[in-house]
């Protein structure tokens, strides 16, 4: 499947307010869904993902490096991005979590594969810079993480 047929499928969504579009080809079967509520999203998901509230701590206020202090991750495929293991899972890191390298940051799912993604050097995330659930491109930033000296 060509990735400028999800782009365009993924943008006529947008434009024309659809909550779902079907792509097929010979071999593959595409399906993008999204939620449509007042407030529009840019950004259609691939699949509902079952969402059970919980109680989400008050975030400790992060003091923000300089450019130059923090390490991108960026994503290797086009996918859907989670940021835990299962719906009712914690998320692998959250924002001002200490990282080794090699430790898995999130998911992301193409074609029904499950991607881990690990961060590449020690350090402290940053920001989350993706929604769980949310289509992410290739090379879209996912996390900013402030390397250890």
């Amino acid at each position: 499947m060509d990735k400028k047929i999800l782009k365009a499928a993924a943008d006529t969504m947008r434009e024309l307010g659809l909550s779902e579009v079907r792509i097929k080809d010979t071999e593959t079967e595409i399906v993008l869904k999204r939620e449509i509520t007042a407030a529009v999203s840019s950004t259609p998901a691939v699949a509902a993902v079952p969402v059970t509230p919980a109680a989400v701590p008050a975030a400790e206020p992060v003091i923000e490096p300089t450019v130059s202090d923090w390490t991108e991750v960026k994503s290797p495929l086009i996918g859907v991005f989670y940021e835990a293991a299962s719906p009712d899972a914690a998320p692998f890191v959250r924002p001002g979590d200490t990282v080794k390298k090699g430790d898995v940051l999130c998911i992301v799912e193409a074609m029904k594969m499950m991607n881990e993604i690990c961060a590449e050097t020690d350090g402290t995330v940053i920001d989350v810079c993706a929604e769980n659930g949310a289509l992410v491109e290739y090379g879209q930033l996912l996390f900013k993480i402030a390397e250890d000296n």
